[in-house]
């Protein structure tokens, strides 16, 4: 099936009049749609706008607040907390990061929680808003259970994205690093269910314990951690810093986006840093650029035709897809135009 093609700013634009549609005000529609549109630009289709019709979902079942407005308390000269108040994640997640990378401007660094928040989508975008500010950053979340303990098959841990940045020299892209700590995002078992596609084994784990391809028993199941209990040990990372931390559930209290029963309650922690603390920049720069170099001109294994930077294919990708579209399957595009039905608006445009 050949994929239908869409336009970035048409992307853009269908998700707002979506968004603000349903309540959410036109900045933080905005902000929304520029990290989920980010997401389909670098090819992590699983946190792109085909996320749409579940948070929709959340704001007609009345556990999503589309109104609600982040608000933000300085709670030392680096340290500052924000309150998303059952919000959308990407607005009180884009408040937090400009927090931070501001605080990181005068301090060197800053550090900002955030708590009673929703998912934020694909954590790569908020790396991408310190890059913006010439910042190296950290960001964490937590997330609805998905993952065992070590040794167990109970849904405990959240499928948490752990992202860092730092900026690129002359030569060379930034460093970005954007990976659950699970064999595979649970988006994509979502995604594969939503194509009818199977899913690999070694993904997943049915409700008895069984590896299993089909995406409806995984979701029914646990992901399984990459590296076994290494995995399941930085997803307990991510439930301290994001959820223990900031006041937000953790322990498997956090609500899922696609879980109607009541408030994400996600929490959040971001860290901007400037590069500059122990070296000038331009040695920084220059020092990005002869690592740059070494990874991706190192020796080749058996197969192998080239060498990547981390975050590197994603760039690559966003370029392809500027001047291409963003591809879909028919489906997508039909869930999406539905809920464009019952909300008014104009559907989505597809490239001719």
């Amino acid at each position: 099936m050949a994929a239908l093609r869409i336009r970035n700013q048409d992307a853009r634009e269908f998700v707002v009049s979506l968004l603000t549609a349903s309540g959410v005000s036109a900045p933080n529609a905005a902000i929304i749609a520029q990290g989920l549109v980010e997401a389909d630009l670098r090819g992590v289709d699983s946190h792109g706008i085909n996320r749409i019709p579940s948070y929709l979902a959340r704001i007609h079942a009345g556990v999503l607040d589309p109104k609600a407005e982040p608000s933000l308390t300085q709670v030392t000269p680096v340290v500052a907390q924000v309150n998303a108040h059952n919000g959308f994640g990407f607005p009180a997640a884009h408040l937090a990061m400009s927090t931070a990378c501001s605080i990181a401007s005068t301090y060197g660094i800053g550090l900002v929680s955030v708590k009673h928040s929703n998912h934020f989508g694909m954590s790569a975008w908020l790396v991408r808003q310190a890059l913006t500010a010439n910042m190296m950053s950290l960001v964490f979340t937590n997330s609805s259970p998905a993952l065992p303990a070590w040794g167990s098959r109970s849904q405990l841990l959240g499928v948490s994205p752990i992202a860092c940045g730092a900026p690129g020299g002359k030569d060379s892209r930034p460093f970005i690093l954007d990976m659950a700590p699970s064999v595979a995002a649970r988006g994509k078992i979502h995604k594969a269910l939503r194509r009818g596609e199977k899913i690999p084994r070694g993904w997943a784990l049915d409700a008895q314990g069984r590896e299993t391809e089909d995406p409806a028993e995984a979701l029914r199941g646990v992901m399984l951690p990459m590296g076994g209990p290494k995995g399941a040990a930085l997803a307990v990372m991510m439930d301290v810093f994001s959820g223990v931390m900031s006041g937000s559930a953790f322990a498997g209290g956090v609500v899922g986006p696609y879980d109607l029963k009541g408030p994400g309650d996600v929490g959040h922690f971001m860290v901007a840093m400037k590069p500059d603390l122990f070296v000038s920049l331009e040695e920084f720069r220059e020092r990005m650029d002869v690592l740059y170099k070494k990874v991706v001109e190192s020796d080749k294994a058996e197969g192998v035709e080239r060498i990547y930077f981390p975050g590197e294919i994603e760039q690559l990708t966003e370029e392809e897809r500027l001047k291409d579209g963003i591809p879909f399957v028919q489906e997508e595009v039909d869930a999406l135009n539905a809920e464009a039905e019952k909300l008014g608006v104009p559907k989505l445009r597809v490239m001719a």
